[in-house]
């Protein structure tokens, strides 16, 4: 009913609803704010690790020695390389190809072409020798705009490299190591460094640095690379859209702000690496993680009470809980100790001392120190051997068991199976007339 009476209503709507979209964005930043920035460097220089957001990318700089090219032979080399691998983004796994290489040209284009880096200082000897820049950029976490990340850790990564010193002698070049010579920084005529804008609604809404779920529905983007100096290295507009040239000239004036500040970023990051390791202070990245942040669950130190414990009962879990869900409780007997009947004998449990060649007092004072129960409930055993020799380390073939109360022998000097001679024992004699006392015997041959 508004609508066909008030269609001005219905306009007023739409507006309403396109400002809400420019002005509203999933993380709350305003459509020309870039996301948080941090730079660190590594223990090794040309090693730099940038988070934009939670982008985050490492780019790592090397050096080695080769043929200059036979168009330039007093000009060094530069070569770029990007890695997209599925540890990133899970996409990456299949279609990266077509990203790897818009990326690869792009930083090319900014900064190999811009001549950002004096490449004459790299000439060992024209036309023979020079110094072969390689930058790799690897990609470890991606949440959108790889481009501008990627780009300021690789210009932040040359500014951080240092190559070796090199002395040439007529047709002789000597490499420096960095324990005899100071390594030598490369020489940096500029920073370009590049600015990523998102279109939607056919060019009409204007935002800064995309993330992961704008890039998806973006009508386009136009990338501007350019220094402080507002000089502009690369610019380059892509998707299914038509700009007007105010449009331009807008995200221009914009991008140029957003490169003073990223470029004093970077110089501030690099003389903070270069004071840290000029006063010995640590540094690195493991310098750069924040301690005092929680990154999982965190319960605080609390004493424990350990006055109600009982001494006499341990509470003990095995793997948390029993089978049936219950804690089972160990008791201990704390006053157990160990008895030592005589001196170098000790006795534990049942055991006691060698009562084997001990005369009658010896016997019976250790008959007294044990209780009567346990000594009446005890076993006697009767080793009768037939035939062989009967030496001391002969072990018991043949044992017959017999009661202690059922049988009380003496000790006999000899025993032996070939002839009677009178110093046997008499099994039936001994269990015919029982004794009181039994009294074990040591057989010697």
């Amino acid at each position: 009913y508004i609508t066909l009476w008030y269609p001005e209503v219905c306009c007023i709507s739409r507006l309403c609803h396109i400002w809400r979209i420019i002005w509203t964005r999933i993380d709350g930043r305003e459509p020309y704010d870039l996301r948080k920035i941090k730079i660190t460097f590594g223990l090794d220089y040309g090693c730099c690790h940038v988070e934009l957001g939670k982008t985050r990318v490492m780019a790592q700089v090397s050096c080695e020695i080769a043929a200059p090219k036979q168009t330039r032979l007093n000009e060094g080399t530069m070569f770029i390389n990007v890695e997209l691998s599925p540890m990133a983004a899970p996409q990456f796994e299949t279609r990266s190809q077509d990203l790897n290489t818009e990326i690869t040209r792009l930083l090319e284009r900014s900064i190999k072409n811009s001549r950002c880096v004096d490449l004459e200082s790299l000439c060992i000897m024209a036309g023979e020798k020079v110094w072969e820049l390689r930058v790799d950029v690897h990609v470890l976490n991606h949440e959108g705009n790889i481009l501008d990340c990627a780009n300021i850790a690789a210009i932040a990564a040359l500014a951080h490299f240092r190559r070796p010193d090199v002395t040439v002698c007529g047709e002789e070049i000597t490499v420096h190591p960095a324990d005899e010579r100071d390594p030598v920084p490369l020489s940096i005529l500029h920073m370009p460094l590049c600015v990523t804008f998102a279109f939607f609604h056919n060019g009409k809404c204007l935002i800064l640095d995309p993330n992961e779920r704008e890039e998806r529905v973006m009508d386009g983007k136009m990338v501007v690379s350019m220094n402080k100096h507002r000089e502009i290295c690369t610019l380059q507009i892509s998707g299914q859209m038509l700009l007007e040239k105010d449009q331009i000239f807008r995200c221009t004036n914009m991008a140029v702000k957003k490169v003073i500040v990223l470029t004093e970023l970077i110089q501030l990051s690099l003389e903070n690496d270069s004071n840290a390791r000029a006063a010995g202070e640590k540094f690195g990245f493991a310098e750069s993680v924040e301690t005092n942040e929680i990154t999982t669950e965190y319960k605080e130190e609390s004493e424990v009470d350990m006055s109600d414990i009982d001494d006499q009962v341990v509470m003990a879990t095995q793997n948390g809980n029993s089978e049936d869900g219950s804690i089972e409780e160990l008791e201990l007997d704390m006053e157990t100790k160990v008895t030592i009947m005589f001196e170098g004998t000790g006795m534990i449990g049942q055991g006691g001392a060698n009562t084997w060649d001990m005369d009658e007092d010896m016997e019976s004072d250790l008959t007294e120190h044990k209780q009567k129960p346990q000594a009446n409930s005890r076993s006697a055993t009767i080793a009768k051997h037939i035939g062989g020799d009967l030496s001391g380390e002969s072990e018991e073939e043949d044992t017959v068991m017999l009661q202690q109360e059922d049988i009380g022998l003496q000790s006999k000097p000899i025993i032996s199976s070939e002839e009677p001679t009178g110093n046997e024992i008499d099994l039936t004699a001994a269990l015919a007339k029982p004794r009181g006392k039994k009294k074990k015997s040591k057989h010697k041959h």
